[in-house]
C-alpha cells in the first residue's frame, strides 16, 4: 500500500498539527522489525481515526555524538539512503513523517519535555509505539515506564512492541542488517528486509570508460557512509523499462582508473543499450561476486569484469529475474 506522504522537517505549524498514531526510531532500512511496528501504527490509526505519523532523525543520534566528540568512526554506517527510506514508509502506510533534525537543543531536551511538549503539543500524538528498551530525553534518561506515567498525563495512549525475530530466533534489527551487508551476504540482507536489498538514485555522467571496454555503465552516487560491502555484485535494475533488467555491477571507489575515493554504484545492463542519464533507478544488489580490487593495468581489469559478467549471467540463468 503506497500513500501519499508529507514530510516535515520541524513539527508542522499549529493548523497542521493532526492528531496522530505514531512510532519513533531512525527507521534505517526499515527492515521486518520497523515494518511491524508500522503496521500496529496503521492499525491503530485507522481504528481511532488518527493520522499514522513516524518520528525520526537527521543526523542519526549516533552520528551527532559520533561528530561532536570527534570519533566519526563510532558514526553508524547507513543502510539506505532518505529518498529509500520515504519511499518505504509510504510504501508501508505512514501518511507523515516527521524528519526533526537532531542537534543541540534536541540532544539536551529533558524527558519530560519531550513527552509533554514535543510529542503531546507540537506533535499532536494520541498513541504511541516504542520499542521495549525505548530510552528518550537528556542523556537518555527516559524509559517506557516514564514514558507511559507522562501519556497518561498527556492523554497519550502508550504501547510497546517486543523484539521481531527471524526463523532462527534472532532479533531483527538494523545492526543484523548492516552486519549481513558487511560480510556481503545479500540473502541474509533480503530476508532480514523482506526485501531485496538496493539502492535509488538518478543516473550521472561517468568518464564513459565503460563504453571503450565493450561494458558500458549507469553511474550513482552512494552515501559516504554506505553500509553495503565494496566490490562487484550481481544486479537487477528497475525504473527503465516494464520489467526489472539484469547487470552486474561495481560498488566502491574504482581503484585502478580513479584516487578521488568518491564511491559510486556502475551497473552494466547486459545486452542493453539505453540512455539512462537524469533517470531515477532502482538497482537491487542480489549476490556479492568478489570484493574491489586493484589491477595493474587496464586489459586485467577487462578481463575480470568480463569474467565477473558470466558469473552474474550464470546466476540469472539458474534464479531468473
Amino acid at each position: 500500500m503506497k500513500t501519499i506522504l508529507s514530510i516535515f522537517r520541524q513539527a508542522p505549524a499549529p493548523d497542521l498539527r493532526l492528531p496522530c498514531a505514531l512510532s519513533i526510531g531512525n527507521f534505517d532500512g526499515v527492515h521486518r522489525g520497523h515494518q511491524a511496528m508500522i503496521a500496529q501504527v496503521c492499525e491503530a490509526a485507522q481504528r481511532l481515526a488518527l493520522s499514522p505519523t513516524i518520528l525520526t532523525f537527521a543526523p542519526h543520534p549516533r552520528q551527532y555524538f559520533a561528530n561532536l566528540n570527534r570519533r566519526p568512526e563510532l558514526s553508524p554506517p547507513q543502510i539506505t539512503g532518505l529518498r529509500d527510506k520515504l519511499t518505504a514508509l509510504a510504501q508501508s502506510g505512514i501518511e507523515r513523517v516527521v524528519l526533526a533534525r537532531f542537534n543541540q537543543a534536541m540532544a539536551e531536551m529533558s524527558a519530560s519535555d519531550f513527552v509533554t511538549k514535543w510529542l503531546a503539543i507540537e506533535l499532536n500524538v494520541r498513541w504511541v509505539l516504542v520499542g521495549e528498551d525505548f530510552k528518550f530525553g537528556r542523556q537518555r534518561a527516559g524509559d517506557v515506564n516514564l514514558l507511559k506515567s507522562l501519556g497518561n498525563l498527556c492523554g497519550i495512549e502508550v504501547h510497546t512492541l517486543s523484539d521481531i525475530t527471524d526463523d532462527h530466533g534472532r532479533r531483527i534489527s538494523s545492526s543484523e542488517v548492516r552486519a549481513a551487508l558487511a560480510e556481503g551476504d545479500m540473502s541474509r540482507a533480503a530476508n532480514l528486509l523482506g526485501r531485496p536489498y538496493g539502492m535509488t538514485g538518478h543516473i550521472i555522467h561517468g568518464k564513459k570508460l565503460g563504453r571503450t571496454l565493450d561494458m558500458p555503465t549507469m553511474n550513482m552516487r552512494v552515501t559516504p557512509r554506505c553500509a553495503a560491502r565494496s566490490g562487484i555484485y550481481v544486479v537487477r535494475a528497475h525504473g527503465l523499462g516494464p520489467d526489472p533488467l539484469p547487470g552486474v555491477a561495481s560498488l566502491g571507489v574504482r581503484p585502478t582508473v580513479e584516487d578521488d575515493g568518491r564511491i559510486l554504484l556502475e551497473t552494466h545492463l547486459f545486452d542493453l543499450n539505453v540512455d539512462a542519464y537524469g533517470k531515477l533507478v532502482r538497482v537491487e544488489l542480489l549476490q556479492h561476486l568478489r570484493d574491489e580490487e586493484k589491477f595493474p593495468d587496464l586489459p586485467t581489469l577487462t578481463a575480470a569484469m568480463h569474467a565477473d559478467a558470466q558469473h552474474a549471467r550464470a546466476y540469472f540463468a539458474l534464479h531468473g529475474l
